[in-house]
C-alpha cells in the first residue's frame, strides 16, 4: 500500500510483514503481539498510535537531549534542504560542515581540533580504530594495531566496533570478528572484587592497572588504543571511580597508546558537560560522538582527533582512505548547529549538573524495594540493578532474568506509561536517560511509575 495514512490495523500488518526491527525478537509479533508504534513526541512525552501517552525515560535511545517536537530544529532542516540538500565531504566541503567542525573543535577539550564526520556512533568508533592503526604505521610503529576495551561494554555493531564491544552474546553469531581486540574489567563498583573493600579510589587504581597489565601482556609495541566510555552504558551505567581516568591517562602516555573516549552517549550534556571527558577531568586523544549532537532530529556522528594525530596527513601524498557518503550531511550539520544553539541558550549542561543529584535522590528512594540492589550513574544517565537477594547481591539466573525482564518488566513499564530500558547485558538492570529538559516533578513521576512496577515484580518472585 502507498497510503501515507494507514489505519492502525494496516500499520500492524505492514510492520509485521515488512519491517525488520533492530535488536528485536520478531516471534513476539509473529505470535500475535502488537508492535508498539510511536507517532508523535512533545517535550519529554511520546504518544503511540492509540493516542496513549508515555514518559520518554530513555530520550529515544540516549539521544533526544532537547526534547521532542522542537520546531526550530525542523525549520533548520527544511531551510538547509532548500539551499543544499546534499553534497559529500570527499575532497569538497560545504558551509555547515565547516561551521560545525569549527564549533566542535572549540568545545572539545585540549587540542582535539580535527573533526571527521560519520552518520552514527558505530561508524565513529570504526573510524577511530582505523585512524589509530594508520597513525602508528605512518609514524614508524606499524606493529601497534590492537585495542583494549572493557568487559560488557558496548561500542557499536560494525565488525570493528563489534570486536571492541565486550558483550559475548552480541558477537557470537558474527564471528570471526576483527582480531586484536582485548578486554579488561569494567568499573562496576557494586560488583567489585572482595579484596578491594569499601574504597572507591583503590578500586579505580586496581581497574586502571588492569589496562597496564593487558598492554604488557599483549606487548606495548602491538597496542594502539584503549576505548573507554566516560560512564559505561551496557551493564547499567558504571561511573568511573575517583582517579580512574587520570591513572588510565598515565598508562596510555607511558606506553604510547591512544586514549579514545567513546562519548556516543555521554557527550552533549548527558553527564553534565558537553563532553564526558571534561566532566571527569581527563584528556583523550580521540572523542567519538553522535546521538545527542542533533538530539536525533537528523543522523550524524563524529570522530574528533587531536592535532598530533592529524599531523602526518598535513603534507605529501598521505590521505585517510576512509569515509561515508552521508558523513557531515548538510541537513544534519545544520540541525546540529541549531541543536547546540538550543542547548547553550537553555543552559542544559548546567541544568544537568544542578538537577542530576536530585534525579539520583528520587531513584534512590526505590532502594526500599527488596529487589533493588543498586542505583548508579551520573547526570541524567542512571541504571537500577535488580537482585534476588540484596544482602548477598545474588543475581537472577538466566531463566529467572528472562521471566523477570521480558516476561513482566518490559510490558509492565510500558503499561505504566514509562518508556525505558529493561535489559540483562550483564546483570538485570533498568536504565534511564531522559531528555535534559525535565526536572523534579518529572523525577518524582518516573519514581512513582517505577515503584508501581518494581513492587509488582517483587511480589511475583
Amino acid at each position: 500500500m502507498n497510503d501515507a495514512h494507514l489505519s492502525d490495523a494496516d500499520l500492524q500488518r505492514a510492520g509485521r510483514d515488512h519491517l525488520w526491527l533492530h535488536f528485536t525478537r520478531h516471534s513476539t509479533y509473529e505470535n500475535g503481539g502488537e508492535m508498539p508504534i510511536i507517532v508523535r513526541g512533545e517535550g519529554h512525552k511520546i504518544y503511540d498510535s492509540h493516542g496513549r501517552e508515555y514518559i520518554d525515560g530513555l530520550a529515544g535511545l540516549f539521544v533526544v537531549q532537547v526534547g521532542h517536537g522542537r520546531e526550530e530544529l525542523a525549520a533548520a532542516a527544511a531551510e538547509q534542504a532548500k539551499e543544499l540538500a546534499f553534497f559529500p565531504l570527499w575532497s569538497f566541503a560545504h558551509p555547515k560542515a565547516v561551521e560545525l567542525a569549527d564549533r566542535l573543535a572549540t568545545m572539545a577539550p585540549g587540542d582535539l581540533n580535527r573533526v571527521f564526520f560519520t552518520t552514527g556512533g558505530g561508524e565513529a568508533v570504526e573510524s577511530a580504530w582505523k585512524l589509530a592503526k594508520q597513525y602508528f604505521k605512518m609514524t614508524g610503529k606499524p606493529g601497534k594495531h590492537k585495542v583494549i576495551s572493557r568487559a560488557v561494554a558496548y561500542h557499536g555493531t560494525p565488525q570493528g566496533a563489534l570486536s571492541i564491544t565486550g558483550i559475548p552474546p552480541l558477537k557470537e553469531m558474527f564471528e570471526p570478528l576483527v582480531p586484536g581486540a582485548h578486554k579488561v574489567p569494567n568499573t562496576n563498583y557494586y560488583r567489585r572484587p572482595d579484596f578491594i573493600g569499601d574504597d572507591p579510589e583503590a578500586y579505580g587504581r586496581w581497574a586502571a592497572d588492569r589496562i597496564a597489565e593487558a598492554i604488557e601482556f599483549e606487548g606495548p609495541d602491538t597496542v594502539a588504543a584503549v576505548f573507554l566510555e566516560p560512564v559505561q552504558n551496557a551493564g547499567g551505567c558504571f561511573p568511573p571511580p575517583p582517579g580512574y581516568f587520570q591513572r588510565v591517562r598515565e598508562i596510555c602516555d607511558e606506553y604510547d597508546v591512544l586514549l579514545v573516549s567513546d562519548e556516543v552517549i555521554c557527550a552533549f550534556g548527558r553527564v553534565g558537560e558537553m563532553f564526558g571527558a571534561a566532566e571527569f577531568g581527563y584528556q583523550p586523544d580521540i572523542i567519538t560522538c553522535a546521538k545527542g549532537l542533533t538530539s536525533g532530529y537528523s543522523p550524524i556522528g563524529a570522530m574528533i582527533a587531536s592535532d598530533r594525530l592529524f599531523e602526518p596527513f598535513k603534507s605529501g601524498t598521505s590521505l585517510f582512505a576512509h569515509g561515508y557518503t552521508f558523513g557531515g550531511h548538510p541537513v544534519s550539520s545544520a540541525v546540529a548547529m541549531a541543536n547546540l544553539d538550543i542547548m547553550e541558550r537553555e543552559g542544559l549542561s548546567a541544568r544537568v549538573k544542578d538537577k542530576g543529584p536530585k534525579f539520583r535522590a528520587a531513584l534512590e528512594r526505590l532502594l526500599d524495594i527488596p529487589i533493588v540492589g543498586d542505583v548508579r550513574g551520573h547526570g541524567y544517565f542512571y541504571g537500577i540493578e535488580l537482585v534476588k537477594d540484596r544482602a548477598t547481591k545474588e543475581t537472577f539466573n538466566e531463566e529467572e532474568s528472562e521471566r523477570l525482564l521480558r516476561g513482566y518488566l518490559s510490558g509492565a513499564l510500558w503499561e505504566a506509561g514509562l518508556y525505558c530500558r529493561a535489559d540483562d547485558r550483564g546483570d538485570p538492570v533498568i536504565q534511564l536517560a531522559p531528555p535534559l529538559t525535565i526536572g523534579e516533578a518529572e523525577f518524582d513521576d518516573i519514581e512513582q511509575r517505577l515503584r508501581q512496577v518494581l513492587e509488582g515484580a517483587a511480589a511475583r518472585l
